[in-house]
Formats: C-alpha cells, sequence, structure tokens
C-alpha cells in the first residue's frame, strides 16, 4: 500500500477518527475527510489524476464515486472499504482506530475476477399446480413466456375460455437439471377433452411422459421437485394461498429469457480426488455435503455441475485435498485479505482480535442493524465478508491464530437455508486444534463457533460477551501461496510455531481428513499396492530400492489404502502431528531386492517371494513332490531365468491331476443293474 492514496472519511463527523492509528495500520498516504462524496469530492478527483490506486472508507455513495472515477478511466484503481457501520458507528467508536486501518488494509488485496458459465433459456415454462391458481398464473405469463400448465390431481377446475396454451393433466414423479435444461418425468399423463363443460375432463391416462422445458413454475403446494430448491436456477415455488409469492414468482419468471452468466463457484481438479480408486471408494466428503446434488460419483473422481451448483462452499470446505477449491475467491486470495487484516490491525496498536464472518444477505443487514439502532460492533471484532459462510475451511482459521486472532466467530442463520453440519464440524475441527496448542481463554469459551441468530441484539450480547483469550507469542506474517492444501500446511506449520502452548500431536475423532497410518510393518510384503491406490502421494515408492515411504501432510484420511492392502497391515490414525507435518517424508519399510537364484540378477523383494512360497509350497499340486520343488526354486528366480527352467522342464501347468468325471444318472442306473435292483 506504500504508493495508495486512502481516504477516511467521517460520513459529516458522525464518527470519531483516530488518525494517527490509521496511519499507523495503512502505509500508503492517509487523508481524512468529513463529507468526500459532497463538497470534498475534488480530493477524490485530485487522488485520481495522481494515477495510483485509491481506498475510499464508503461503501454507500460508490456508485458516486464509480462514475467520477469512470471519467478517468480509472474504475479498476479504485476499492472501497465500509467502516461506518462495522466500526465508527459504535458504542467503542474511539478504541476502533487499529479497526479501521485493518479494513481499509483488506479491501486493498485484489480479488480475481469471477469466472463464468452461459445459460441460454427460450422461455419455454412449465406451471404445476392443482388449480385455477395454475391457469391463472399461466394466463399472466402466457404474453411473455411459451407456457404449458401441468395439473396434478384437479378437482373442478374450470376449463378456459380459449386455449391460450395447451393444459395437462399429470404429476411429475421425478425432476432433473435447471434453468435451461429441465427434463421431468410425468405419471397419469392425460390430455383435456374439448367438450369438457362445467370442469375440465381428462382422457385415457399413461405413465413415463417425459417434459422438456426452460423454468419450472411450482404453485402445487407439494413437495418440492429439487432439495434445495431455493438455489435451483429457474425453479421457482410459492404457496397458492399466498398472493404476495405468487405474485413475485410471476414478475421474477417473466423475465428469465435470455443468455445469462452464472458464476462458476467451485474450480474442480480432477487430479487430486481421492474419490475411488481401483472400484474401492474412498473419499466422499463432498458427495454428502452438497445440499443441491450438483456432485456426482464418476469413477475414480467426482463431477461438479457448475450450472446446478449454487456456491454454498460446503464441497471446497470439506475437501481434503483441494480438488474442489473455492473460487469466489480463491483460498489464496481470501488468506492474503485475512493476512492484510490482521497485519494492519496489530501494526495500529490492536489487540485480541475476534474475526466475525458473515454473508452478505444475511449477516449484513444484521451488523448495519446493530450500528443504526444499537451499539454497534465492538472494537476488537473485525468483520469479514464472504460469499458464503460454508466455504470457510480450516486452513482460514489457522492463519487467523497464527497472524494473532484470539478467537474467531461465524455469523449464521436462526434458520438457515441449507445444512450446516459440514461448518459445525469444520468450526469443531479448529476449535479442537487452536484450545490444543493453548489459544484461547476459559474452558466454557469457545475460540472457534458459530453465532446462529436473525436478532442483532443478540447478535450484540455474543459478540460482548467473548472473552479476552491467549493470543499468538509472535505472531506470524508468512504469505500463503499456492493451491488449498498448500496454504493449509503453511498455516498448520505457522499456528503451531506461533502457540501459546505448543504440543507434538493432538488427536482427532475419526473422519477427521488430517492423519497418519499405522503400519505392521513385520507383515508388510512391499507390494506396494497402497502407493498405487494413494490419490495424493502420501505413500510412495523408490525406483532405486524396495521401500515404502510417507509423508504425513499429504495424508487426507481417506482409507484407500487401507482398503486396497492385501495384506491389512495400514491402519488410519486421525490426528495432527506438527512435527510430522514439518519433517521430510519417511521411510516406513525398506528391504534389499531378493537376487535370482540363477543369474543374481535382483528382482522383487525379499518377503514378497518368501510370501509366495510360503503360500504355494506343499499347498498346492504344482508345488508338491520332488517336482513341485523344482517349481518352487523357479519361484525365486528373475523372470528370463523362470522362462529357461518352464521350457528345459517341458513344464505345463494344464497338466494337473485328472479329476473325477461327474456322475451322471446312467451311471447311478448301471450300478443298480449290476446289483440286480429292479430298475
Amino acid at each position: 500500500m506504500s504508493d495508495r492514496i486512502v481516504f477516511a472519511c467521517s460520513c459529516e463527523k458522525t464518527m470519531p477518527l483516530d488518525a494517527d492509528a490509521i496511519a499507523r495500520g495503512c502505509t500508503g498516504s492517509l487523508k481524512l475527510a468529513d463529507q468526500l462524496c459532497g463538497r470534498e469530492l475534488d480530493l477524490f478527483r485530485n487522488a485520481l489524476r495522481a494515477d495510483g490506486p485509491v481506498t475510499v472508507s464508503c461503501t454507500l455513495q460508490s456508485p458516486l464515486f464509480e462514475e467520477v472515477a469512470s471519467e478517468f478511466g480509472a474504475e479498476d484503481r479504485v476499492a472501497y472499504a465500509k467502516i461506518r457501520e462495522t466500526a465508527g458507528w459504535s458504542s467503542q467508536a474511539r478504541e476502533a482506530g487499529p479497526k479501521i486501518a485493518a479494513l481499509l488494509a483488506a479491501s486493498a488485496e485484489p480479488v480475481p475476477d469471477a469466472v463464468t458459465v452461459p445459460i441460454e433459456s427460450h422461455g419455454v415454462a412449465l406451471i404445476y399446480g392443482r388449480d385455477a391458481t395454475a391457469i391463472e398464473v399461466g394466463r399472466r405469463l402466457a404474453e411473455h413466456l411459451d407456457v404449458t400448465v401441468l395439473l396434478t390431481r384437479p378437482e373442478s377446475v374450470e376449463p378456459p375460455l380459449r386455449n391460450d396454451f395447451p393444459i395437462v393433466q399429470g404429476t411429475v414423479a421425478g425432476a432433473k437439471g435447471r434453468l435451461g435444461a429441465f427434463e421431468l418425468r410425468i405419471d397419469d399423463y392425460a390430455l383435456p377433452a374439448p367438450s369438457s363443460r362445467s370442469h375440465l375432463l381428462f382422457g385415457p391416462s399413461r405413465n413415463g411422459a417425459t417434459s422438456t422445458c426452460d423454468i419450472v413454475i411450482d404453485v402445487s403446494a407439494g413437495t418440492a421437485l429439487f432439495p434445495a430448491h431455493e438455489v435451483r436456477l429457474g425453479y421457482m415455488r410459492a404457496d397458492p394461498r399466498d398472493p404476495a409469492a405468487v405474485e413475485r414468482v410471476i414478475a421474477e419468471a417473466s423475465h428469465l429469457v435470455g443468455i445469462f452468466d452464472k458464476t462458476r463457484f467451485v474450480d474442480f481438479h480432477a487430479d487430486l480426488c481421492a474419490h475411488s480408486r481401483s472400484r474401492i471408494t474412498g473419499c466422499t466428503r463432498c458427495l454428502e455435503v452438497c445440499p443441491t446434488g450438483a456432485i456426482g460419483s464418476a469413477g475414480d473422481t467426482v463431477t461438479i455441475d457448475p450450472y446446478i451448483c449454487a456456491g454454498c462452499g460446503n464441497c471446497a470446505s470439506v475437501c481434503p485435498t483441494g480438488a474442489a477449491a473455492y473460487a469466489l475467491p480463491p483460498a489464496d486470495a481470501l488468506m492474503r485479505r485475512l493476512r492484510a487484516l490482521m497485519l494492519a490491525y496489530e501494526a495500529a496498536g490492536g489487540r485480541d482480535a475476534v474475526v466475525l464472518f458473515h454473508d452478505g444477505a444475511h449477516g449484513e443487514p444484521l451488523i448495519d442493524a446493530l450500528a443504526r439502532h444499537g451499539d454497534g460492533l465492538p472494537a476488537r471484532v473485525l468483520p469479514v465478508r464472504l460469499n458464503e459462510i460454508t466455504q470457510l475451511g480450516p486452513e482460514s482459521f489457522a492463519a487467523l491464530f497464527a497472524h494473532g486472532a484470539a478467537g474467531v466467530r461465524i455469523l449464521a442463520r436462526g434458520r438457515p437455508k441449507h445444512d450446516l453440519d459440514s461448518l459445525r464440524r469444520a468450526a469443531t475441527l479448529g476449535d479442537t486444534l487452536a484450545r490444543g496448542l493453548g489459544y484461547g481463554g476459559a474452558a466454557a469459551d469457545p475460540v472457534v463457533s458459530l453465532i446462529e441468530t436473525d436478532d442483532p441484539d443478540l447478535l450484540g450480547a455474543a459478540l460482548a460477551a467473548i472473552s479476552a483469550g491467549r493470543t499468538a507469542r509472535a505472531p506470524s506474517r508468512f504469505m500463503p501461496i499456492g493451491g488449498k492444501r498448500e496454504v493449509l500446511r503453511f498455516a498448520f506449520n505457522e499456528m503451531h510455531a506461533a502457540a501459546p502452548e505448543p504440543v507434538a500431536r493432538i488427536a482427532l475423532a475419526a473422519g477427521a481428513p488430517f492423519g497418519g497410518l499405522d503400519f505392521r510393518t513385520a507383515d508388510c510384503t512391499l507390494c506396494l499396492a497402497c502407493v498405487g491406490a494413494c490419490p495424493t502421494h502420501a505413500l510412495s515408492d523408490s525406483a532405486d530400492r524396495p521401500l515404502l515411504a510417507f509423508e504425513e501432510s499429504l495424508c487426507v484420511q481417506c482409507g484407500l489404502c487401507a482398503n486396497t492392502c492385501p495384506e491389512n497391515v495400514i491402519t488410519l490414525k486421525p490426528g495432527v502431528d506438527f512435527e510430522a507435518w514439518a519433517a521430510p517424508r519417511r521411510v516406513v519399510k525398506e528391504e534389499e531386492p531378493f537376487a535370482c537364484l540363477a543369474c543374481a540378477k535382483p528382482f522383487g523383494t525379499r518377503s514378497t517371494i518368501e510370501r509366495v512360497v510360503e503360500k504355494l509350497r506343499d499347498r498346492h499340486w504344482m508345488f508338491r513332490g520332488e517336482a513341485g520343488e523344482a517349481r518352487v526354486q523357479a519361484l525365486m528366480m528373475c523372470e528370463d531365468c523362470r522362462v529357461e527352467v518352464a521350457v528345459n522342464q517341458g513344464f505345463d501347468p494344464h497338466a494337473g491331476p485328472e479329476r473325477d468325471r461327474p456322475r451322471t444318472t446312467e451311471d447311478y442306473l448301471r450300478e443298480r443293474a449290476a446289483r440286480g435292483e429292479a430298475i
């Protein structure tokens, strides 16, 4: 921020500004204002003429500032920070200088542009209902959309005077798809009789009909056709007994014609996926938490449909390998923003920071209401807005504690739109690791937790009750770079290095995404099946000699190695071993290669050859007796010598002992005749 011009506006002197504290946290050129959007607007214009980056401490008037910036072609050089409702309008506003500095510094961190996918809708709409409400919705939308009305089990529905759009009978038995590409399976499908008089009559029905459409409008008052239906693009649902809800659906549906850009919320890297190997299922965490059904199994990996994905971020939060990475913003961009926030807060003299994660749709209005009608946020509570709070993972919590945070809170809805179990598990994991390293205070006060409320007063009370706890001995300044797994490894190591009470290992519950492996090395034959199954390369071998090596920081506890091992010598051990995470790859077992009995060429491993010989000697007809012993010796030869011995011996692998001929009815009749018995 050295060349950045930072404007801190008091919003007509409604909030005090600690210029010294803000200047210490913001290393750019700080300029104070009282009405930057009005009589002091020329200060902003002059800053734009300098061709450097600019930060404005106002989001309310950002449209005005964007208009002015466009005159200079400087839209990309201006960043905006919200300090009024988040810091200045508070009963602790005079102590909020470090917080304001932190918010200004964090807002200057660049965020990559979102990637989009195109969706096209031609306006073909299916209206699903039970009565005249569905027909009325169809009539209202007929001038905007290509409408078909589907009535499920209708009773006494008056027929229209004009057939301006099709009205049919049927019940949706299955549905899939999204805006522009819905496919519905319909049972009890029937066409209406043109002679319907007082009420609609329908002809013979059939099951298994299929309907494709761009938009589905559901006013049936039945069960929703899709999971997490609120975020399924193109599917709109309203209770027919609620006229206002029906009107909202009509207004929204009438505009769903054309080509739309939908954000691709998740970047998926199939080469990192630990879902399956060799038809053995490993990690299924993302499949279990996706509320929309956008994730499906596809052999060794999963697939994520960007058209159905609603961006909740659950998959990215629980994915231990980084195969599913949230892209709004990417993990490393979010971590750099958190780093800038914490470093500026510390530089400005702030202490015992509590980071409050929230979203825009629910959390921001709650914070605004608390600032306008209550005491506002405490001076040490630093709000961080995310696209979705469920995108948070343990790397974010670890980095914050490494940078000096005293606690983390996540603001969630009292009545959430979708399941928060994965977020609660992530918070519990973060709390367990932080407490295990000595962060935090009283045992009754968690270090990482959720605040689930829709009431701003309850939010204020929960934040005010957070006690000060122990923080990092010397806050880290590490810069997060790379993918999710690399960032997580750095964050864990830095959190451990800065911990008030560092320990070597913290045990975690079964199912945790981190841990080591216990090996019964005495029974391991170094077949290396586990190496082939490991999707993260935590297990590896060597091209020079028979060995098995393990790197714990790469292990995601998917279980593929344990389920693949033919000797059952591998056991999962969930936990975080900080010493192992910082250490290089360790050798689990190493052997000298087995030397061929004939030519002394090294091949295979001694334990493997001995195990094969043990299982076959005197147990199989090919390896019994004097001839069998010669074949046992052949097993201890390299492939070239083994072929030569087999050819010289004239060995026929199919020349086994003759088996008894199956007994037939004729055999039994012949034996009875020989005994003189009647047939």
